[in-house]
């Protein structure tokens, strides 16, 4: 049994809705609980914090056992060093940024204190915030506030249901690089959950999709976005993600060029240097296919593909899986073009990429 992952193995029964967990998680970066209302992603945090009474439980966070029913282990969740980050950031209303975090500090002991306060404020950003009270805060600041302030408790997991939900969209764009720079800078896991998929892009690089109570699949986000099989891959938010590295920068046309297993895209401008990384996210609806090169196309990135899978993806579409030499990509087409293609799986294919969502 390894220790640097999260394994969680419970059912939780409420007569009419049953939840049935058995789950081995990475140890590190963050895991996103997707799926519909109801699908039972909050109830698994709840769970796992202790906070929900399950069945045949056993959990186990990098090879620390918090509960275990066969052996009579019952951490109780102000034991359990774990963070919590809800919705809303529920702040003592009547105490200072500063007295708010050091709330959440105090519980911890000296000595096993692993996220000084001074690194939790870093992080966040909040330190112009420290003297202010929390109805003088924006809602993303205070959500940022409540981050922080799960941070100082140094916890070994960090759950997050749904921390942008009551955010609007301006705030949403405002937190969000702290999110990301808790995925760079943590080494912890962190389980988040959330029903809009472009936060999951975004910021998972594990995904387990809940349905009725049941995982239906559970593995690298990459992979999963683009499996044919899964509702996740399927309507028009459906994508593949492109883990690609900056190669040049052409200032004339304001353009960064960015390398995949598949070639090169042409981006808009990036501020950032060569060599480093970027996650892109390429939607289905955005994929034109052709079987033949084209060169006199206003479409700047076309890439050679090679057909895997074709599925019905609604009336009159189909959505079709490319590889990329490696890497997946899904066109959503109509069913007539489709059927003027004669497309099926082996098929060589020129994917025409018309919009590209750089997410980091």
């Amino acid at each position: 049994m390894k220790d640097d992952q999260v394994l969680a193995r419970f059912k939780v029964d409420y007569g009419a809705f049953h939840l049935d967990v058995d789950l081995a998680l990475p140890g590190r970066g963050i895991t996103a609980l997707f799926g519909a209302s109801g699908s039972g992603k909050t109830t698994c945090l709840r769970v796992i914090a202790g906070l929900e009474p399950a069945s045949r439980v056993f959990l186990q966070v990098n090879g620390e056992t918090w509960q275990d029913d066969a052996s009579n282990i019952f951490i109780p969740t102000w034991k359990r060093p774990l963070g919590y980050v809800f919705q809303e950031a529920s702040l003592f209303a009547h105490l200072s940024v500063q007295r708010n975090l050091e709330y959440g500090m105090r519980r911890i002991p000296a000595a096993e204190r692993q996220v000084s306060l001074e690194h939790a404020i870093e992080l966040l950003d909040i330190g112009h915030l420290l003297a202010r009270k929390p109805d003088k805060l924006s809602g993303g600041e205070r959500q940022r506030v409540g981050i922080a302030r799960a941070l100082a408790t140094s916890p070994r997991i960090l759950l997050m249901d749904e921390p942008l939900a009551a955010l609007d969209a301006h705030r949403k764009a405002e937190i969000m690089p702290y999110l990301e720079r808790l995925h760079d800078e943590l080494d912890i896991p962190v389980l988040y959950v959330s029903h809009s998929a472009d936060e999951v892009a975004r910021l998972a690089d594990h995904l387990v999709l809940l349905e009725a109570g049941r995982v239906v699949a559970n593995g690298p986000i990459d992979e999963l976005l683009t499996r044919l099989d899964l509702g996740v891959a399927h309507g028009t938010d459906a994508g593949a993600l492109v883990a690609a590295t900056v190669v040049n920068h052409d200032p004339a046309f304001h353009l960064t060029q960015a390398k995949f297993s598949g070639g090169n895209l042409q981006l808009p401008q990036l501020d950032l240097p060569i060599g480093r990384q970027v996650r892109i996210r390429i939607q289905a609806r955005d994929v034109s296919l052709s079987r033949v090169p084209v060169y006199d196309s206003s479409i700047l990135n076309i890439i050679e593909t090679t057909v895997t899978e074709l599925a019905e993806d609604s009336p009159g579409q189909v959505m079709v899986g490319l590889d990329a030499n490696g890497t997946r990509l899904l066109a959503r087409i109509t069913r007539k073009s489709c059927a003027t293609m004669n497309l099926m799986p082996g098929n060589r294919v020129y994917a025409q990429i018309k919009g590209i969502a750089i997410l980091k």
